[in-house]
């Protein structure tokens, strides 16, 4: 890193009942990213702050420091600690976030921002054991419940604890390409990518004795992207039917077969844009698209951009 490179301040906001290991989940991850990155903590007053489990955390900092932020983190709290509207000190320190500042929530956290009003009209998720309670109090959102995150650009959520770490990996990914993200997840000794959604970890019905799994042939597929893989030939290699293949593979990934290919070769794409110089339409053929257009589609609708606009901004980041 040159002397150049401004380091990123990440403030981690803990509330009553935080999760400890949500809380960690930033200084952990991003604190890994070759020094790119400066994480503290605070909570709303200075004082230390009761945890879901059997201890209290004490921080080095209150509010004060929160306008200094580029990235907040609001860390995910019990339950029974989500307030049904915020408490004057949350809602001021909230306020005090700079305007340009980015928002990342965690599981739960996604109350806060809700109630904040940081979420009205945008795309968001949270845990899926809480998503009726979300909808019926916050109907103004667009609540995804079948995704493990959320980039909507200024504000990020994302869904159960692990989760976290897929956000703040991402924040990596988008501040300085994979190269870094994935030398980070290897430190942390965590999957770069994680596959599906968080549907795939909803509670599901025992699977009978025996039955076999889609994992071998999901494995199979992701060699093959180039190929024009046809749900067909998927169910032929699993060995089952067409029926019995698509309902096992939502069971286990949360997703149809068809998105789960889409978002295997948009994932493809995303690492040879960045670390290649192949053009778009050699992209397209190398991941399966039929052509450029169907790749620049698939890519805006996954995540906003164009190929040529993603390109630039991970060359950027890791000039």
């Amino acid at each position: 890193m040159g002397d150049e490179e401004r380091v990123e301040r990440v403030v981690v906001l803990a509330l009553d009942g935080v999760y400890p290991f949500e809380l960690g989940i930033p200084s952990r991850i991003l604190g890994a990213a070759d020094g790119r990155y400066e994480v503290l903590t605070c909570t709303v007053d200075g004082r230390p702050v009761r945890t879901a489990a059997d201890f209290t955390v004490a921080v080095e900092h209150g509010p004060e420091i929160l306008p200094t932020a580029d990235t907040v983190v609001v860390a995910s709290m019990a339950t029974s600690h989500i307030p049904a509207e915020l408490p004057a000190d949350l809602a001021g320190a909230l306020a005090s976030i700079r305007p340009d500042a980015r928002i990342v929530s965690i599981c739960t956290a996604a109350f806060v921002l809700a109630a904040a009003g940081l979420l009205d009209g945008r795309r968001a998720t949270t845990h899926w054991q809480v998503v009726d309670a979300f909808r019926q109090r916050y109907p103004g959102v667009d609540l995804d419940p079948d995704v493990l995150f959320v980039d909507d650009g200024r504000i990020l959520t994302s869904a159960g604890a692990a989760s976290g770490v897929d956000v703040c990996l991402h924040l990596v990914r988008k501040d300085h390409g994979s190269e870094l993200a994935n030398a980070v997840a290897r430190r942390c000794v965590v999957p770069p990518f994680r596959d599906g959604g968080q549907a795939q970890y909803i509670e599901q019905p025992v699977p009978e004795q025996g039955a076999a799994s889609t994992a071998a042939t999901r494995a199979w597929a992701v060699e093959r992207l180039h190929e024009p893989l046809t749900l067909g030939d998927l169910a032929a290699h699993a060995r089952m039917s067409l029926r019995t293949f698509a309902r096992r593979f939502h069971d286990e990934v949360g997703l149809s077969p068809g998105r789960w290919l889409i978002q295997q070769r948009v994932a493809r794409a995303r690492h040879l844009l960045e670390a290649s110089d192949l053009s778009v339409d050699q992209i397209a053929g190398r991941v399966g698209f039929a052509t450029g257009a169907s790749l620049r589609q698939h890519l805006h609708a996954a995540i906003g951009v164009s190929p040529q606009a993603y390109r630039r901004t991970f060359q950027e980041a890791v000039r």
